[in-house]
């Protein structure tokens, strides 16, 4: 082939495969799909793997549900086999880093294998838009070691800004720190015994970010009606932080805790928490107790990768 014809056939090329981004498509499952960026060659995600992405939900008439460019931090899954046909996890073999696609699935699918009702705004026989991006395609042992190295970084960042919170506060000579970098202040002593393993803690709470800015108190917390909230300790139910802080405090007493983001919500954070925040939770131990306690409205061990 002359230099002249092999420049007109790789012009051809371009051409088809420019033509076959943002055109919807079918897989032999059903699955509707529209690619809008797809470099060759990049590892592609397989099941087992642990993807990090962002992604957009929309309903049928362009509404968003959901988009996590807004939640301060992008969506993380371990990538599983598809549950049902036309599921956009089979789309999600299709993309490598920095990849981006919409995936179309059933909503009626979508949301009744995850035993959900159907949100607000989405209509039965419809579909959902799932617009992603793809940030990074980790297997497993990559991801632990990529979180690993992201904790001690972050851990020597929060230690930082825990140590400035205490001076400008004239607290550095007054707080305490557990072996884990649980900071606590005691601010009414307590006579009782501490909390150990297994038993049920009954406290109230107010957490605040380190501006003062509340964003949940068991006092004012509507679900619990101005209850405390009950958890048994050391078995996993509540963030470390709280784990480590509250065992440290006798019946009775009141504390602050000074929770780095490493032992709180980490780089996820949730809806009311940015992102690597360290917290402060002004604590009343009021009761322990022997057996087991319903789980608490908060504060919630953060979620690892799902498949949801």
């Amino acid at each position: 082939m002359s230099l002249k014809n092999f420049g007109k056939a790789a012009l051809l090329v371009a051409i088809v495969a420019a033509c076959g981004k943002n055109r919807v498509q079918v897989t032999d499952n059903g699955l509707k799909y529209k690619i809008h960026e797809q470099t060759e060659g990049t590892r592609k995600g397989k099941v087992g793997d642990i993807l990090t992405l962002h992604l957009t939900l929309m309903n049928n008439k362009d509404s968003v549900l959901r988009d996590t460019h807004k939640e301060g931090a992008p969506f993380q899954m371990l990538l599983q086999v598809p549950p049902f046909k036309g599921s956009y996890e089979e789309g999600l073999t299709m993309l490598g880093k920095g990849d981006s696609a919409t995936f179309y699935v059933s909503a009626d699918s979508l949301f009744t294998k995850a035993m959900q009702p159907l949100p607000p705004g989405v209509q039965k026989g419809t579909d959902i838009g799932i617009a992603v991006k793809m940030m990074n395609v980790q297997s497993e042992e990559e991801y632990k070691k990529t979180q690993a190295a992201d904790f001690d970084k972050q851990k020597g960042i929060d230690e930082k800004v825990i140590q400035n919170y205490l001076a400008k506060n004239g607290l550095t000579s007054k707080a305490q720190k557990t072996d884990s970098g649980v900071y606590y202040v005691v601010t009414k002593p307590g006579s009782g015994p501490t909390p150990q393993k297994g038993e049920v803690v009954t406290v109230h709470y107010t957490g605040k970010t380190l501006d003062g800015k509340v964003f949940d108190s068991s006092r004012t917390n509507p679900q619990a009606g101005g209850k405390p909230a009950q958890f048994q300790l050391g078995v996993g139910m509540v963030i470390p932080g709280w784990e480590e802080g509250v065992s440290k405090l006798h019946k009775g007493e009141n504390a602050t805790l000074v929770i780095p983001s490493t032992l709180a919500y980490g780089p996820r954070g949730n809806q009311a928490i940015p992102p690597n925040a360290v917290l402060l939770f002004d604590i009343e131990l009021m009761d322990i107790q022997k057996g087991q306690a319903p789980q608490p409205g908060m504060p919630q061990m953060p979620q690892q990768p799902s498949g949801r």
